[in-house]
C-alpha cells in the first residue's frame, strides 16, 4: 500500500480547522499534520479539557482524514533562540508572558514537554518541530567565531532539550527536528553535531523537508542515505534556485515571493527538487510513514496549488519492488 498523504497545516491557520478538513479532503488527502496554532491543536486545551483530543479525532473522522503527526515549530524555535521582538508574533501569549528573554526561554520549554503530553493523548507518535539556535547569526565567520563558541551553542542543545526528550520518552512519542536554516541544525553535518551532543537518543531525529537542502546546495538524498534510522517524519516540498547574476543564496533581504530573490519555494514539482530519488531513498531506508505536503509558493493559488501538490504525490510515490525485475532467470530462486 502506498503511503499515506497529508498536508501540513501550518499554512493554513487562518481558518477554522473545520473548513479547512472538508477542503483538504475534497483535494484529495489522507489526512492532516496539524499545526499547534490557530485553531487546528491548541497544546494548552488538550491538557485542559478531557474531551478536546476526542474532539479532534472526531471532526477528522468525520472528514475520512488520519493524523499522524502535530507540529510545533513555533514554540520550539523559542527554546535555544536568543529572544528578541520578532518571537512575540509566533508565540501564544502565555508563552510570551513578558517578553524577558530568559523566561521565554523557559516557558518555550515547558510548551515543549507539555506538547509531547499532548501528543500522546491525541495517539499521534511523532512531533515535528525546530529547536532554534543561539549560535545561527554566526554562520558568516567574521568577525572571527572561535570553535568553543560553536561547542558552545551545542552544549546548549544538550542543555535545555535533555530534560524536554525525558518527557517525550516517558510520553513514548519522538520529536523530529526539521532541519532548517535558523536551526541548531541545518546540513548534514550539523545534523551530525545534534545528535552526537544529545547521545545518539531515540526520541530525537528527523522531520526531513529537502527544500530547505535543495536551496543551500545539499543534497536531500545523501540526508536520507546518512540517516536511514531518524527519518521520522517526511515533508514534501520544492525549492528553485534562480540565480541570475544579481542575487545569491542569502537572498538579500528580499522576502519570499520577491522575484530578485535568488532562490524561492515552489508548488511541488515546479521546482529543482528530484522527488524521484527521494522516493526511491525512501523505499531503501523503509520509511512507511505519511508523505506530508507543505505547501509554499507566494505567486500561486493556495487551493490550485494544494491539489495539485496531492496529485503530484500520489504519481510520485510507489512501493519497492519485492524481487528483482530479472529474477525469472535465478534458478535457484525458482526452485
Amino acid at each position: 500500500m502506498a503511503r499515506p498523504v497529508t498536508m501540513f497545516t501550518g499554512q493554513w491557520a487562518d481558518l477554522p480547522l473545520a473548513d479547512l478538513a472538508r477542503k483538504v479532503k475534497g483535494f484529495g488527502y489522507d489526512g492532516l499534520e496539524l499545526a499547534c496554532w490557530g485553531d487546528h491543536f491548541e497544546v494548552n486545551k488538550a491538557l485542559e479539557d478531557p474531551n478536546y483530543c476526542a474532539k479532534k479525532r472526531e471532526l477528522l473522522e468525520k472528514n475520512d482524514l488520519q493524523c499522524h503527526a502535530i507540529s510545533a515549530h513555533l514554540v520550539g524555535q523559542a527554546v535555544l533562540d536568543i529572544i528578541d521582538e520578532r518571537h512575540k508574533a509566533i508565540l501564544p501569549d502565555y508563552v510570551w508572558g513578558d517578553g524577558k528573554p530568559a523566561g521565554v526561554n523557559a516557558r518555550a520549554a515547558e510548551e515543549l514537554k507539555n506538547t509531547a503530553r499532548a501528543a500522546q493523548k491525541m495517539g499521534v507518535e511523532v512531533v515535528n518541530g525546530f529547536t532554534g539556535s543561539s549560535i545561527w547569526q554566526w554562520i558568516y565567520s567574521f568577525p572571527p567565531v572561535s570553535q568553543k563558541m560553536i561547542d558552545d551553542g551545542f552544549a546548549l542543545l544538550a542543555e535545555r532539550f535533555n530534560p524536554i526528550l525525558d518527557v517525550f520518552a516517558e510520553c513514548g512519542v519522538k520529536f523530529a527536528l526539521e532541519v532548517h536554516p535558523t536551526e541548531i541544525a541545518f546540513d548534514l553535518y550539523t545534523a551530525e553535531r545534534a545528535l552526537e551532543a544529545l547521545g545518539r537518543r531515540e526520541e530525537f531525529g528527523f522531520n526531513f523537508d529537502p527544500s530547505h537542502l535543495q536551496w543551500q546546495g545539499v543534497d536531500p538524498v545523501e540526508f536520507l542515505r546518512a540517516f536511514p534510522d531518524r527519518i521520522y517524519h517526511v515533508h514534501m516540498k520544492d525549492a528553485i534556485v534562480t540565480l541570475d547574476g544579481k542575487s545569491g543564496i542569502l537572498a538579500s533581504h528580499l522576502n519570499f515571493g520577491d522575484p530578485r530573490r535568488g532562490w524561492d519555494f515552489r508548488s511541488l514539482g515546479r521546482g529543482g527538487v528530484n522527488f524521484e530519488e527521494i522516493i526511491r531513498a525512501l523505499n531503501h531506508i523503509g520509511y512507511q510513514g505519511p508523505l506530508s505536503v507543505e505547501w509554499e509558493d507566494s505567486g500561486m493559488d493556495r487551493d490550485h496549488g494544494a491539489q495539485e501538490a496531492c496529485d503530484f504525490v500520489r504519481r510520485l510515490d510507489f512501493e519497492p519492488s519485492r524481487r528483482a525485475f530479472d529474477a525469472s532467470f535465478d534458478k535457484e530462486e525458482q526452485a
